[in-house]
């Protein structure tokens, strides 16, 4: 093919004027947009302060939502919970010293739950730096070691050239297997100066994969398929690794019953004949695994709350699939293949061979059976009423977000989460008030679906402030808040230990007024009309209040 003329020179030279003359007026917070917007950002989080300025003013000039939250923390729940839905990276735009730390049980819980949150936080100007005390406004000796045994990476910037490779680096290392939080912080100055720095253009930043090593997976294939009786615990990490469709073959070729931990809620389906469901705060259940002769634990580091407290002795062989290699025999010793579940999970199917055992379901019925008795004998039905409500009322692919309260607690172990990726809860780091800001993260996610998110009223003390961010962005969710009138499972631990209670009774207001006051339709209903309130809220748009006065009661724990 021939051309009278070749209009490449011409593009070439237009590329090389844009580049050299970049728009006017950018600053080092255009840097930090640019950058987000290179990378595939569309949304960020966070709240505006002095020091960060810089930041915001460039957003406006930017194609990137912003989501604004009322109270930092609360914006880091939100970005929590837009990682773990999307699986992408939620920038989370930060201030200096006060905004920074008030941001940190949040990043503590995307840390325990491995979401993937970009911090990007001001610093005091440039000069302030090193541990000076110059008196700057926000300033704190060193704002990075308030944060450091919290994150994965801290990336530090001092000029503006350094904004977009910072940048990249961190979202890699908050998307390289396990997820996690990340730090950036930028000084004042540098934000605020103008820059004559090209435009960032696309940028790559592509997390580095984590496969097994291939003789582990001989070895761990080799124990699974000779078992006599293999059992598999799989944790959060088959769900955020998208891994349940291989779980679940792999379970099925070896005939291996499956417990899901509380953070791998869905991973397995409920209804299957080889499910144990989520029952680990039992003793039936922590029975049954002991008795494995090859434990394969995908996912999880068997923690306090996916070993019964503790109390989980493993007799046979434990394989154990684990993305953060902290974890790996942390608390049993095993077969360690440090790898991200879904390619381990992927490399077994391809190395196992087929196992046949007849009477695994019925194992798993009986183990069930005595479960459902133990709670039957305890005169549960109110607790078992409201959960059931819930389950019928969520449609299937709703996500729904629990705050640290006693119906959270049994939904852990007996709310059935029907799809991967739809149940979260706090208790990776277990602190209050995450429920509702983290729905609201996910309603940003995906706005075509309702959310749903659960509060006791103490819990929901600490989120009050989103009604107005809930009720400004439309967001389609709805909040259950089950008031008792205090920190109810503190309540149940004092009496136990100490047969009193000290600092667990609340003074609370009326929600369904204080809801109403920010215009968000509320309504205080009963056990017996949960179901119907709960379905009509869920399908109403925008954001809506269910307010059920219950006392609710913890089954009994059998670590003790």
């Amino acid at each position: 093919m021939s051309h009278d003329h070749d209009d490449r020179p011409q593009l070439a030279a237009a590329q090389a004027a844009a580049v050299l003359t970049p728009p006017p007026g950018r600053t080092g917070g255009d840097l930090v947009v640019e950058s987000l917007q290179g990378l595939g950002a569309t949304t960020v989080f966070g709240l505006p302060g002095q020091h960060a300025l810089g930041m915001f003013d460039a957003l406006r000039r930017s194609s990137l939502r912003y989501v604004g939250l009322r109270v930092e923390n609360n914006a880091g729940f939100a970005a929590d919970a837009y990682g773990r839905i999307t699986g992408e990276v939620a920038p989370l735009l930060l201030s200096t010293g006060p905004g920074a730390l008030t941001s940190l049980a949040a990043l503590q819980e995307a840390a325990a739950a491995s979401a993937p949150v970009l911090a990007i936080a001001s610093q005091v100007p440039t000069a302030g730096l090193g541990g000076g005390r110059h008196g700057y406004l926000h300033e704190l000796r060193d704002q990075q070691a308030s944060v450091r045994d919290i994150v994965k990476s801290v990336h530090t910037v001092r000029a503006a050239s350094q904004i977009p490779s910072a940048i990249a680096a961190a979202w890699e290392s908050a998307l390289t297997a396990p997820h996690g939080p990340v730090w950036v912080e930028i000084p004042q100055d540098v934000l605020l100066a103008e820059t004559t720095l090209p435009v960032v253009s696309a940028m790559d930043a592509t997390p580095r994969e984590l496969y097994p090593r291939p003789e582990l997976t001989i070895a761990a294939a080799h124990l699974l398929s000779e078992a006599e009786r293999p059992v598999i615990i799989a944790g959060g990490g088959v769900v955020r690794s998208d891994a349940s469709g291989k779980l679940r073959a792999l379970a099925e070729r070896i005939d291996a019953p499956v417990v899901t931990t509380f953070g791998g809620k869905g991973a397995f389906p409920w209804e299957h004949p080889l499910s144990l469901r989520s029952w680990l705060e039992d003793r039936h259940t922590t029975d049954f695994l002991e008795d494995a002769d090859v434990l394969l634990v995908v996912g999880s580091g068997l923690g306090e709350l996916s070993s019964n407290y503790h109390t989980f002795r493993p007799r046979g062989r434990v394989i154990q699939i684990e993305a953060d290699a902290g974890k790996l025999e942390s608390n049993h010793p095993a077969l360690g293949i440090h790898s991200d579940a879904r390619e381990a999970l992927s490399d077994l199917l391809e190395t196992v061979g087929r196992r046949e055992d007849p009477a695994a379901a019925e194992r798993v019925r009986t183990v069930l059976e005595k479960v459902r008795a133990r709670i039957d004998a305890q005169e549960l039905t109110l607790e078992q009423q409201v959960l059931a409500a819930v389950r019928q009322a969520l449609p299937d692919g709703s996500p729904s977000f629990w705050d640290m309260t006693i119906l959270s607690y049994w939904a852990w172990s007996a709310f059935d989460a029907r799809r991967p990726n739809t149940m979260h809860s706090a208790q990776g780091a277990g602190g209050l008030g995450y429920a509702f800001p983290a729905a609201i993260g996910a309603a940003a996610a995906d706005p075509t679906t309702p959310v749903l998110a659960v509060s006791g009223d103490g819990g929901a003390m600490y989120s009050l402030a989103e009604l107005a961010t809930a009720r400004q962005y439309d967001a389609p969710l709805t909040w259950l808040i089950v008031d008792d009138g205090g920190y109810g499972i503190l309540r149940e631990y004092m009496t136990d230990a100490y047969g009193e209670t000290t600092g667990t009774e609340l003074t609370r207001p009326d929600f369904v007024a204080l809801a109403e006051s920010f215009g968000v339709p509320a309504v205080r209903t009963t056990p017996e009309s949960l179901a119907a309130d709960l379905t009509k809220a869920l399908a109403t748009p925008g954001p809506s209040v269910v307010v059920l006065p219950a006392l609710l009661r913890m089954f009994e724990p059998t670590h003790l």
